[in-house]
């Protein structure tokens, strides 16, 4: 009955049903089949998304979408470009330190790719840069959008894996920030290649008023993740916070938004909620089917039949969590992954905070990775370049994003795991 639940899971897959009906579907047939009560279905479901943590998705989908519309982003390019913008192919850096920025507010990939990409693309083609391999960076560090805190992957993976939010943002910084540098190595390497110009000169007076200008902005992440903490509140609380903050400056300080606008808001960070938790739902009920039949130990065991080596075992892993990443956008996969594989990582002794890296980590590649490559077609929709020339443009940072997962499944003390 476990080869007809995936089987009927990937043919709706391959038919083009939305991912929550394709995976309740198919649990919902092989429950029937089976002669268990489909009262467990409705009972799943709402046991799935009744959980206080999941509170902070919709609010901080809500907070990175007001900070994405309004001048922010702009704001924090302006910033970045004040400190690196200086050397050869210092706005493809730029790009990247945006990136990680805007992380820190929004959680989201896309939102990172289509904040940075609409404020520096313009520029980037201005001064000569090529726009595909522009389009492509950007597109990467969108990646970093679900690794730095706050990010939605960690608060869906914490609520799966019953583990804490608060030390899943902790650990997350350094991989993230480790994912920038490897951007940033790739991009001024193909710099010098190219011949890429350099940017403004650097100028203390011009850090200080684009620091000053891009304030309110850096302040989100420190009032956000330094409430949590140091225990003023729970992630939750947190993520709403980040609303009533996003709301003050970009209604009353930047004065960049109007309450039309953030009605807009409202109903499209509603509706991305709503998959969200109807991926969520449903995907409850595929664990419940899956632990009941007792798959997840079934196929520990397989795997650690094929080898008794912990390295070849987390490679396999990791080469999952890639596969899965190429076909199935990083929540849902994330949803259908941490189940399976959270039983066979924890007999190898792997810490489930730690494994909520990898896989975090492994998913956001996914999101340059056709077909499902969010930030791909969102760098296609900024740039108005052809998916195909941004997609072989994408390979070298792709390896090199790929390079640090393998450095966080390997050797995380380079990236401080400590276990904490």
């Amino acid at each position: 009955m476990t080869l007809v639940l995936f089987g009927l899971f990937f043919l709706f897959m391959l038919l083009g049903v939305p991912i929550a009906f394709a995976i309740g579907a198919s649990a919902l047939y092989a429950l029937h089949q089976s002669g268990v009560p489909l009262m467990v279905v409705t009972q799943q479901m709402f046991q799935g998304i009744n959980s206080f943590a999941l509170v902070a998705i919709p609010m901080f989908i809500l907070a990175g979408d007001l900070m994405a519309q309004g001048k922010v982003s702009e704001r924090l390019v302006s910033f970045a470009d004040s400190l690196v913008g200086f050397m050869r192919g210092g706005l493809s850096v730029v790009s990247v330190m945006a990136g990680m920025f805007f992380a820190a507010i929004s959680g989201s990939g896309a939102a990172t790719t289509a904040a940075v990409g609409s404020s520096l693309v313009p520029e980037l083609k201005r001064k000569g840069y090529d726009p595909a391999s522009a389009a492509s960076l950007i597109a990467a560090s969108g990646t970093i959008g679900v690794v730095i805190p706050p990010s939605v992957p960690m608060i869906i993976y914490a609520v799966i894996a019953q583990q804490s939010v608060s030390k899943l943002f902790l650990n997350g910084f350094l991989p993230g920030l480790a994912m920038g540098l490897g951007l940033m190595a790739i991009a001024i390497t193909q710099a010098y290649k190219r011949q890429y110009p350099k940017g403004t000169p650097l100028s203390l007076a011009t850090i200080w008023r684009t620091l000053k200008a891009a304030s309110w902005g850096l302040m989100t992440p420190v009032i956000i993740l330094g409430g949590i903490f140091s225990g003023i509140f729970t992630p939750s609380e947190a993520a709403v916070v980040a609303v009533n903050y996003a709301l003050l400056v970009s209604l009353f300080v930047y004065r960049d938004l109007t309450l039309p606008q953030v009605y807009k808001l409202l109903i499209r960070s509603a509706m991305t909620t709503a998959v969200i938790m109807l991926v969520i739902a449903m995907s409850a009920v595929l664990s419940w089917t899956l632990s009941s039949w007792q798959v997840p130990g079934a196929i520990a065991q397989s795997v650690l039949s094929l080898s008794t080596n912990p390295y070849v075992i987390m490679l396999l892993v990791v080469a999952v969590i890639l596969l899965t990443g190429v076909f199935i956008e990083t929540a849902s996969a994330l949803i259908i992954l941490t189940p399976v594989l959270l039983p066979l990582v924890l007999q190898l002794g792997i810490d489930p905070i730690h494994f909520g890296l990898i896989i975090v980590v492994g998913l956001s590649i996914g999101m340059i990775t056709p077909p499902v490559a969010i930030n791909l077609y969102v760098a296609s929709s900024v740039t108005q370049l052809p998916l195909e020339r941004i997609t072989q443009a994408i390979i070298p940072y792709l390896l090199g994003l790929i390079g640090v997962l393998l450095l966080v499944v390997y050797v995380p003390i380079l990236l401080g795991w400590s276990g904490r």
